[in-house]
């Protein structure tokens, strides 16, 4: 009885996750989309294997590197660290990348950015690529829960016009990742 509570708590965690995600469309004055696109984000069903305990190390040092962009601009990051972990029975690693750009704002200085490639990238997911987002005090401890049930779509998924980060190659997976937000159903926008 108590697993199938969790797992209700789990789903429902995701489900509330989703909203706030598809009320920041409507919140942002930069947003793709607007109220009537809504209806056309699709996810996989909320799937708690795919919620993965990672275990984190850190780079002492990293050399800023430009990131290639949709619009072909570039990004400056640099790697903050890498995250080692288990995912359909696979070993798998992400690199976790800190912007330069953003660490100046005050408001996202603790800010980490994991752009990602996996096996459903282009039928069943974005083409270019989902992200997940983290915040360093997540990291405390060497270890984190990683939930790709919130891997979510640039804004170029949505709309031309964005300078969306292609993930690079280290962060391509060889494993297909289930979850989070699949292909955008409606139509691009091309203006």
């Amino acid at each position: 009885m108590q697993c199938n509570v969790l797992a209700q708590g789990f789903v429902k965690e995701i489900e509330e996750h989703r909203e706030h995600y598809k009320a920041d469309f409507l919140a942002s004055e930069n947003s793709p989309l607007q109220e009537g696109d809504i209806d056309n984000i699709r996810f996989y069903e909320p799937n708690e294997a795919f919620k993965v305990k990672c275990k984190f190390k850190a780079v002492k040092k990293s050399e800023p590197f430009e990131i290639p962009t949709s619009s072909g601009k570039t990004k400056v990051y640099s790697v903050f660290g890498q995250l080692t972990f288990k995912v359909n029975g696979k070993k798998a690693k992400l690199n976790v990348y800190r912007s330069m750009a953003l660490m100046r704002n005050p408001l996202y200085k603790d800010y980490l950015f994991i752009p990602f490639k996996d096996l459903t990238s282009g039928p069943e997911t974005y083409g270019g690529g989902r992200y997940l987002d983290l915040r360093m005090k997540e990291l405390e401890g060497g270890e984190i829960w990683l939930d790709f049930n919130k891997a979510y779509n640039p804004y170029c998924a949505y709309s031309a016009g964005y300078n969306c980060p292609i993930p690079p190659e280290e962060n391509h997976l060889k494993v297909r990742i289930e979850a989070g937000e699949k292909n955008y159903a409606g139509e691009i926008k091309y203006d």
